[in-house]
């Protein structure tokens, strides 16, 4: 499904949806290209991508120039064939006699390139093997070589199923904050991976709004699952200001899935009384939720019961905290402490950073600068602020 006009421009279209065009080498690649030169015993293996003027190679071994250009390339004819392109002898073929790979000292004689099927069905690039010798190819070297394709074909699926898992998730968090008058509502999660198991939440209520931070243990595909899950369970359980209510019975249908799987959740869940300031909250083993008064002082709010998952619990406890005006209560996730040094010592730094805030949306931003320099989080990160005007 390749050729010219609006098939190629698909093609290409596809190429790019898979993200992986432009991005660094990855170990998941390069073992595939070891791997089949050392089952091929050929010099030569390559995870080629086949784009509008250049060939990229995102995995090489054996081989130094990451991109070519496509004319010269072998795989972009191999991206035009139906089926696996096999050339056991270069210099005796017409179409590649003269190409600038073949022509040279030394130059290629033997190649053997299946094409990469992205999601649609366009072939977009290929998985390579070449020697400067001609060779023989025989069907099981054949049938071995479309195996391996199939596993990088797997990887490249896996990077665009991602993207899509993490599009619906952060369709999933709010979008905008609760309008309650006197009140400032913010929050922000920034995943580890491409799909987190945190999430934040919010929903205005007659009285105020109803605030919540979940932290599932562990990171990637399978956490965000169970973060969805926690989600959709607590907000159908939702009971105003009986948070711990909602906890309780968010806990009761979750514990047979979290402990069946060998995780556990971390929830902070509050109601707010706009009119008292009074926020009644209820706390699943989560413990990482502080206020910050006006005056420079400030209070952590300590778990109020196990984490959910854990047991499967009888009673859950709530308790309340006021906040005047000017008081600032924030929660986050432990990412925000894996950010300084991992343990509960970092506490403070956060309390810290976010001291002085002005405004809800300032205190998200102060703790999302704590990780700003950090290339690769090893914890996703969330948190989630309510500020009473001052």
């Amino acid at each position: 499904m390749t050729g010219t006009g609006a098939r190629e421009q698909d093609r290409l279209e596809a190429l790019h949806r898979l993200g992986v065009v432009d991005t660094p080498p990855e170990d998941r690649f390069d073992r595939v290209v070891r791997l089949a030169r050392q089952l091929f015993g050929v010099p030569t293996a390559l995870v080629s991508l086949v784009d509008r003027d250049v060939v990229v190679h995102k995995a090489m071994s054996g081989f130094d120039e990451r991109v070519v250009r496509r004319e010269d390339s072998f795989c972009h004819t191999a991206v035009q064939s139906d089926g696996m392109l096999v050339v056991e002898d270069a210099s005796a073929d017409p179409r590649f006699a003269a190409n600038p790979f073949v022509a040279q000292p030394d130059g290629l004689r033997f190649y053997a390139g299946q094409p990469l099927v992205a999601p649609g069905g366009f072939r977009v690039g290929t998985l390579c093997i070449a020697d400067h010798r001609p060779r023989e190819f025989p069907p099981e070297s054949a049938a071995l070589l479309r195996d391996l394709a199939a596993w990088v074909e797997k990887e490249l699926v896996i990077d665009s199923e991602l993207e899509r898992a993490a599009q619906v998730q952060a369709g999933l968090l709010p979008r905008t904050p609760p309008d309650v008058p006197g009140y400032q509502v913010a929050g922000a999660c920034l995943p580890s991976r491409a799909v987190g198991g945190d999430f934040y939440d919010w929903a205005a209520t007659e009285d105020g709004v109803v605030l919540s931070l979940v932290d599932v243990m562990g990171k990637g595909a399978a956490a965000g699952i169970m973060a969805a899950s926690v989600r959709a369970v607590l907000r159908g359980s939702a009971h105003g200001a009986e948070v711990a209510q909602s906890l309780l019975y968010a806990g009761a249908i979750l514990h047979g899935d979290l402990s069946g799987a060998g995780v556990f959740a971390t929830a902070f869940h509050a109601a707010l009384d706009a009119a008292t300031g009074e926020v009644t909250y209820a706390d699943a083993g989560h413990g990482l939720t502080v206020v910050l008064r006006a005056d420079g002082t400030d209070e952590r709010l300590p778990a109020t019961g196990l984490p959910l998952g854990v047991l499967d619990e009888e009673a859950r406890e709530q308790r309340t905290v006021r906040l005047g005006p000017g008081d600032l209560l924030v929660a986050f996730s432990d990412g925000a402490l894996d950010v300084v040094d991992g343990s509960t010592a970092a506490v403070p730094v956060v309390v810290d950073a976010v001291r002085g805030a002005r405004s809800a949306d300032a205190a998200v931003e102060a703790v999302l600068r704590l990780a700003v320099d950090l290339r690769d989080r090893p914890d996703d990160l969330t948190v989630v602020a309510l500020r009473r005007d001052g």
